[in-house]
């Protein structure tokens, strides 16, 4: 059965077209003949990524409310009470649906200016905060202008790692200099990726990825590409982020705000030191991160 379904998968990426990168804002749009595009995609693999790189990424936003207010509680507990209380001006970058900006405005009890932009507007929630759409990963905002900036399963969105990149040099550029990033990024290692439901999904190459997509149905193509680890580093590394990793602590918080109650986290909360937890992280579903500026 298992050489059944890889045999339908890779013949699937043989036959596919339109199937390989999303849009990326910040490459030209390419406009050829029907006959120029048939030529050039059986020639130059190189061409063909630029064609396809005109297919739109989908929306993956969450509107389940209960899962957005503990996320927005887990937010806060990370962030740190006094370091969220001290904030005045807040930007939400890819807010979905808009329950965690206004949890965070409800949450500032009137104190806060809480702004969110996203590329696409699938707000169900759209009270406490000041939206704007955007294209691309540009921010429309001055320089230095917010305390608190949250990245929450976005930048695995935004494209290629040159989008990956300007969208992190974006959010440095808007913070202010004593400001205080929250990025959040699911594991490109973990088990079951967590878009399309689909077991090891994110550990493929492009090509296969889209077959395995459209193999179940899940759609045409895969328009997602989570971070390990180290590519995270690098690229906070390349943005002149001052990281801290902060995912086994993220781990302890989930528990503790999801599962108060239960033994895992009872074990995991009380027993187990960070040591212990470690050698998980590799396949650990979600990284998350405090960033700062680095002052050169």
């Amino acid at each position: 059965m298992v050489s059944v379904i890889l045999r339908r998968v890779i013949a699937g990426s043989r036959f596919a077209t339109n199937c390989s990168y999303s849009k990326r804002a910040h490459l030209p749009e390419i406009r050829l003949s029907p006959e120029t595009k048939i030529r050039t995609i059986a020639r130059t693999p190189v061409a063909m990524e630029s064609i396809m790189s005109n297919q739109e990424r989908r929306a993956h936003a969450i509107s389940d409310r209960d899962s957005r207010l503990l996320k927005s509680e887990k937010i806060i507990s990370l962030v740190g009470e006094e370091r969220f209380d001290a904030a005045r001006d807040i930007l939400e970058v890819g807010c979905g649906s808009g329950i965690i900006s206004n949890a965070l405005a409800t949450a500032g009890h009137g104190r806060l200016n809480v702004f969110a932009v996203d590329v696409a507007d699938n707000r169900v929630e759209k009270d406490g905060y000041i939206f704007q759409q955007v294209h691309g990963t540009t921010l429309p905002y001055p320089d230095h202008s917010f305390d608190l900036i949250v990245s929450n399963h976005v930048i695995e969105h935004v494209g290629d790692r040159n989008a990956q990149l300007h969208h992190l040099k974006e959010i440095r550029r808007v913070l202010k200099i004593d400001g205080l990033i929250y990025l959040a990024v699911p594991n490109k290692w973990r088990i079951i990726e967590p878009h399309y439901r689909l077991p090891l999904l994110s550990w493929l190459p492009q090509r296969i990825s889209d077959a395995y997509v459209r193999l179940f149905k899940r759609g045409s193509y895969y328009d997602c590409q989570p971070l390990s680890a180290r590519k995270a580093m690098t690229l906070f590394h390349d943005a002149h982020l001052q990281i801290n990793d902060v995912t086994l602590n993220a781990l302890r918080t989930t528990l503790t705000i999801e599962h108060p109650r239960h033994p895992i986290t009872r074990l995991v909360n009380g027993v187990l030191p960070d040591w212990s937890l470690s050698p998980a992280l590799p396949i650990i579903p979600t990284f998350v991160f405090m960033l700062k500026p680095l002052q050169s």
